[in-house]
């Protein structure tokens, strides 16, 4: 039996579409049939249509309150109406000491990866109750389940995603809005950038995403693909989950390779 997903009919917006994760889902989304308002701050998000009609790009602030009702808005005017928003604008901390950062440091990564999340949860379920239902999707990380995958400022905030979806899926308790959070691993990115470019130059791409059991980085589209599914019928019975797509970096504690593993050699 053949199963797709299908989106004909739905209306998605997407947040830091404008590269990696948010670019590779609103196109995901529109090659499923939805129509996508793909919403981003940096001029990049005009970009990301690639001269597909069913994606509109918007530049606009994802954590300023009037910004994403206005996003909201346009969706129901111009799209006639929300049936999946994708949280997925976010920003990585200046990688200082956790004594070194200072509050300036800890409200712009709290404003944009936690209160941009929150302010989409407000503005768009209101809507998705109206038409009876929706899927709210929003980006965590493995950051926010324990610490040692990022500095404390970006951890804190995805830990407060996670918390956020399952507050989030009780408040909207019997309205058939469902909201859950992706928890990425190491994906390539603009925020990972710097990490895989020198990885690059001094040949040691061996290195990336050598702690986990996939022994390797992940690319947008696999977390897209997790979006994707998140949005769908397919996920109809899930609800207030962090689904966590890290290529099973966040089964264990983190050690280095010798120790953890030699790797399979087969049967005994």
């Amino acid at each position: 039996m053949s199963v797709a997903i299908d989106l004909t009919g739905k209306v998605a917006i997407v947040t830091g579409a404008g590269s990696g994760i948010g670019r590779a889902t609103a196109r995901l989304y529109a090659a499923a049939g939805a129509k996508v308002i793909a919403a981003d701050r940096a001029d990049s998000v005009k970009d990301t249509p690639d001269g597909n009609p069913a994606i509109i790009a918007h530049q606009c602030d994802t954590a300023n309150e009037a910004s994403v009702a206005a996003l909201v808005e346009r969706a129901v005017t111009d799209l006639g109406g929300l049936d999946i928003f994708y949280a997925n604008a976010g920003i990585a901390s200046v990688p200082h000491s956790y004594w070194e950062s200072g509050p300036e440091d800890w409200t712009e990564v709290l404003r944009i990866n936690l209160i941009g999340p929150a302010l989409a949860i407000k503005h768009a379920a209101p809507v998705m109750v109206k038409r009876g239902g929706g899927a709210i999707v929003c980006t965590a990380s493995v950051a926010g389940l324990r610490s040692g995958a990022g500095p404390a400022s970006y951890s804190a905030s995805k830990a407060g995603v996670i918390n956020l979806v399952q507050t989030a899926a009780q408040q909207l308790a019997g309205t058939g809005v469902r909201v859950n959070a992706i928890c990425p691993g190491l994906i390539e990115t603009g925020m990972t950038k710097g990490a895989y470019d020198y990885a690059r130059a001094h040949d040691k791409m061996d290195k990336i995403g050598q702690v986990n059991p996939l022994r390797r980085g992940g690319q947008p589209t696999e977390i897209a693909s997790a979006a994707l599914f998140l949005a769908s019928p397919l996920a109809s019975y899930v609800n207030g989950h962090a689904l966590v797509v890290d290529g099973g970096l966040s089964s264990s504690h983190p050690l280095s390779p010798g120790e953890l593993s030699r790797g399979y050699a087969g049967p005994a």
